[in-house]
C-alpha cells in the first residue's frame, strides 16, 4: 500500500469515526430531552416513569377544580373516561382551561402519585382533543362523541 492510500484511508477512518461521534451524542441528547405521553390509565397501571418528566393528557373533571390557599396553586382530576389521576399545578393556568375541557400537562409524579405538572396546555377550539388523549380515549372504550381530534 502507498503512503498516498494509507494517507486517504486513515482520513477516511477518521472521518467515520467523527461521524459516530457525532450521532452518539445527538442520540444522548434526544433521549434526555424526549417527553413522552402517558393517559391517566397508563399512570395508574404503573407504566409512568418515577423522577421523569413526561406529558399527561384527558379531560378535567366536572366539579374537581381547587384552589387551595390564596395562592397561584390549582388541583384537579384529569380522565380518560377509564382513570383518573389529581394533577396539582402552581402558576397561571391558559384562559381557555375549564372543566370539560381537554388538556395536556407537563410534569411528574410526586411520591403520592399525584401528577405535579410544570405547564398545563389548553387548544383554542372548544371541539379540540389533542390527538394523543383522543387516542387513550378511544382505548379506554369511551370516547367523547363531540370532540374532533382535527384543529
Amino acid at each position: 500500500m502507498t503512503p498516498a492510500r494509507k494517507k486517504r484511508l486513515l482520513l477516511i477512518a477518521l472521518m467515520l469515526a467523527g461521524v459516530a461521534v457525532g450521532v452518539g451524542f445527538a442520540l444522548k441528547a434526544l433521549n434526555q430531552n424526549i417527553m413522552f405521553f402517558f393517559s391517566p390509565s397508563d399512570i395508574v397501571a404503573g407504566k409512568a416513569p418515577a423522577n421523569k418528566d413526561f406529558r399527561v393528557g384527558g379531560v378535567v373533571v366536572e366539579g374537581t377544580v381547587k384552589r387551595p390557599g390564596d395562592g397561584l396553586t390549582v388541583q384537579f382530576d384529569l380522565t380518560d373516561n377509564a382513570q383518573t389521576v389529581t394533577v396539582k399545578y402552581t402558576g397561571i393556568l391558559p384562559d381557555l382551561f375549564r372543566e370539560g375541557q381537554g388538556i395536556i400537562a407537563n410534569g411528574q409524579l410526586d411520591g403520592n402519585g399525584d401528577f405535579v405538572a410544570n405547564e398545563v396546555l389548553a387548544k383554542h377550539d372548544e371541539n379540540y382533543m389533542p390527538p394523543e388523549v383522543m387516542e387513550a380515549m378511544k382505548k379506554s372504550g369511551k370516547a367523547m362523541p363531540s370532540m374532533n381530534p382535527s384543529n
